[in-house]
């Protein structure tokens, strides 16, 4: 999620070998909060992807191998990153949600239901749109009226089936690092088996990726007709998310984006 998410305090350290490593820490820390984001960059390195090696996980903290940065973007690295996303999403599975048997993952610090099911609307609907919808109208950060649009949405608007594809899950500009080389580096994911606009429609959420990176992915791995239409019903988790940590202007977004995906 954003910069401003609490996600864990970052620090660099050193192994007594001498070898620098990222730390992030966060004291009562929900249930396998660092668990699952450790499980997260497994499955992504097994896929192929290249995120930072975990050297050890506990309930309270998680440490990284260093990933050095400092190369800006430039159209070779965008094109190369579109590349490597479109790669990544060639990554199929058998059933929608947790890349394990886990049930509980975090968006953030905030819980979303993963429980792996055989339907892509299950999984993204019933799972966490519809009950992120709910509890922000308990919550007051959305309107009943508004957040009861969530069980009204068709079906159609999730797009033409395809098979489940290991997403990153919360890709904004903040999670993909460069490295002196230019390389793209994957972190704090909520990696899990879905649709691959998932990816696609958060990185345009908050901004960060170029124009040059779409259209090599979509070079790569072309995309169902309709795919800029569907954006809304698929930034709706991470929106809810908003709206329930921080309210204000994300309910406002979530509430639009909920009436466009409910048509």
């Amino acid at each position: 999620m954003t910069s401003a998410h609490p996600t864990g305090t970052p620090a660099r350290d050193h192994l007594p070998d001498g070898t620098e490593v990222f730390t992030k820490t966060l004291t009562g820390a929900p249930p396998r909060f660092f668990e699952r984001e450790a499980a997260g960059l497994r499955a992504l390195a097994q896929a192929g992807a290249r995120v930072p090696q975990v050297l050890a996980v506990d309930a309270e903290r998680i440490t990284l191998a260093w990933v050095p940065q400092g190369h800006g973007r430039t159209a070779a690295t965008e094109e190369q990153f579109g590349r490597e996303l479109a790669a990544l999403h060639r990554t199929t599975g058998q059933r929608y949600g947790s890349v394990d048997e886990e049930s509980t993952a975090y968006l953030g610090a905030c819980p979303v239901d993963l429980t792996p099911t055989p339907s892509w609307a299950g999984s993204w609907l019933e799972r966490r749109v519809v009950p992120l919808a709910r509890r922000a109208a308990d919550e007051g950060r959305l309107d009943p009226d508004t957040a009861a649009l969530a069980e009204r949405i068709d079906l159609d608007r999730l797009g033409p089936p395809e098979p489940p594809t290991l997403v990153h899950g919360d890709l904004w500009g903040g999670n993909r690092l460069l490295d002196p080389a230019g390389r793209s580096w994957l972190i704090d994911p909520c990696a899990h088996y879905g649709h691959r606009e998932v990816d696609l429609a958060m990185m345009q959420l908050f901004g960060g990726f170029s124009g040059r990176v779409f259209a090599a992915y979509v070079e790569e791995l072309p995309l169902a007709d309709g795919w800029r239409e569907r954006v809304a019903v698929y930034q709706l988790v991470p929106l809810l998310v908003h709206a329930l940590l921080f309210g204000g202007g994300y309910g406002v977004q979530a509430g639009d984006a909920l009436r466009r995906a409910a048509g």
